[in-house]
């Protein structure tokens, strides 16, 4: 049965990795709901968030075919009950309406929506939340004039991880990498290659 789950990608920064995974999506004719790139706390990694709505055996398979991409470190899975996740949403409305319908106000203090601009033609309210949340203030602002709306990608962290810098570290104690060998002549240029 087809649901959401959310893909987790540790990945090395290379440019064109981004476009040969959403390939791997492409490919099989699967629809991302959400995109979100960031580094992780693990320097020169950065973190792929994509949410999908799939099957589980889809997605097990999608993880194995993005792992075999050589900057990719590791790829997780997720449903949304083993995530904390939110999104970041933006409302434009106009300034006059606020200041005149108490309804709105008190709406978006409902909703825990704070100005981010105030001017005198609009206001610009952000907040976070899960998507039904943001999608409701949406449909309730609408009445009101609602001018501009935008929503970013779904930002997640898996509940039950001890984070991948962890795991990171233990695959280094397990299989070390080996030991750089300083080249003895790279200070000795002058020495070397003068006749």
């Amino acid at each position: 049965m087809k649901q959401e789950y959310t893909i987790t990608v540790y990945t090395e920064n290379q440019v064109g990795l981004l476009n040969r995974i959403a390939i791997i999506f492409t490919r099989r004719k699967i629809n991302i709901d959400s995109l979100n790139t960031s580094p992780s706390e693990v320097e020169s990694v950065h973190r792929f968030t994509i949410v999908i709505n799939e099957t589980e055996d889809v997605v097990r398979k999608l993880c194995r075919q993005i792992e075999k991409q050589v900057e990719v470190l590791k790829a997780y899975y997720n449903t949304n009950e083993e995530i904390v996740w939110q999104e970041l949403a933006m409302y434009k409305v106009p300034t006059d309406v606020i200041a005149e319908k108490v309804k709105v106000e008190r709406l978006l203090r409902e909703y825990g929506a704070k100005a981010v601009v105030i001017r005198h033609d609009y206001t610009v309210f952000e907040t976070s939340g899960h998507r039904e949340e943001i999608d409701s203030l949406m449909k309730a602002l609408e009445p009101y004039g609602l001018i501009e709306f935008v929503r970013s990608a779904r930002v997640a962290i898996i509940k039950s991880s001890a984070g991948f810098h962890e795991k990171l570290k233990e695959f280094e104690r397990k299989q070390p990498g080996e030991d750089v060998i300083e080249n003895e002549y790279l200070n000795k240029q002058e020495e070397v290659f003068t006749m």
